[in-house]
């Protein structure tokens, strides 16, 4: 009878990888067929032209830095359970992102990330990758508010109640969280987090701020170098504001990642075409962060997925 149960879970555990690894080229193909910003008429006069290569390099760069710095971070969080190595964070994250595809905001990374450790660690796994990604929502928050008030004096193009309900928001989400920092709804309260966050060692979090920090510049300059080759050229503070700024309204909107580009692209045609750039730029240069930062990584994490192997 063991040896049936051990064969059951076996099968369902691979029938679960065909599965997601199956939407998750599913989604992608669906995209890539239908998105016609991809066009590769425009793309191929571009990436073959001399001049463009720098370009063309620094993005590929920045694209590869934006996940490595990923994996370094979850390494350096991931070692307050278990020392991983390289290879097992590389093999974690991009297994999680495949996960996450079509979850709504990325969710099914949570889940991705646990299935590697033992059961008795769960909850801990689920905490510091929300920690991992608290650090990058925070920068999105902090820089993005800063490029929408930065705009907002240069241009005059977002309205004044608008940047006085950012500010508002802003203002009472940080009350709410001092006045509820007590209130436990079963037994977790804001006090709580706080108690576990001061637990894990200072140079863990030192090492944690300053590779997300790093991840944001590597993310802002994918889209400052596309929107370069593409010939926009606005001053780069003003450039970086625009994109910051517009990083933090799509964020802000719950989402599945494989329709990301979709609401970023959304909200840059808005944004740009206050300050006169081409709509089509704007929809080619969404949906190539889209297919680097995206599609690249899931299909190399379906790899992963499919040599995943259950913990016992």
């Amino acid at each position: 009878m063991k040896f049936a149960s051990d064969k059951t879970k076996q099968f369902l555990v691979l029938l679960i990888k065909i599965l997601v690894v199956g939407f998750a080229l599913y989604f992608i193909y669906k995209q890539l067929s239908n998105d016609k910003a991809l066009d590769f008429n425009v793309l191929l006069p571009l990436i073959s032209d001399p001049k463009n290569i720098g370009l063309i390099v620094s993005v590929l760069f920045l694209t590869f830095a934006n996940r490595f710095v990923e994996i370094l971070k979850w390494k350096n969080l991931a070692s307050v359970v278990e020392n991983i190595s390289l290879g097992q964070s590389t093999k974690q994250v991009l297994s999680a992102l495949t996960l996450g595809l079509f979850t709504p905001n990325g969710i099914g990374e949570y889940a991705g990330k646990v299935l590697y450790f033992d059961r008795k660690y769960s909850g801990k796994i689920l905490f510091l990758n929300v920690i991992c990604n608290g650090t990058q929502v925070i920068y999105g928050l902090g820089f993005g508010t800063l490029g929408a008030l930065s705009l907002h004096f240069i241009y005059h193009i977002i309205p004044n109640r608008v940047i006085g309900l950012i500010i508002g928001v802003l203002c009472l989400a940080a009350l709410l969280l001092f006045l509820l920092r007590n209130v436990a709804i079963k037994g977790y309260s804001i006090k709580w987090v706080w108690a576990e966050i001061q637990k894990i060692p200072a140079r863990i979090h030192r090492k944690n701020l300053a590779l997300s920090f790093l991840r944001y510049l590597a993310l802002m300059h994918q889209y400052v170098l596309l929107y370069r080759l593409f010939g926009v050229d606005l001053p780069y503070f003003e450039l970086l504001c625009s994109i910051s700024f517009i990083y933090l309204l799509a964020s802000s909107l719950p989402s599945f990642q494989f329709l990301e580009f979709a609401i970023k692209g959304s909200i840059a045609l808005y944004i740009f075409s206050l300050l006169g750039v081409n709509s089509w730029i704007v929809a080619i240069v969404a949906a190539l962060i889209w297919f680097l930062n995206i599609v690249i990584p899931v299909l190399i994490g379906s790899y992963f997925v499919l040599q995943f192997r259950l913990k016992k």
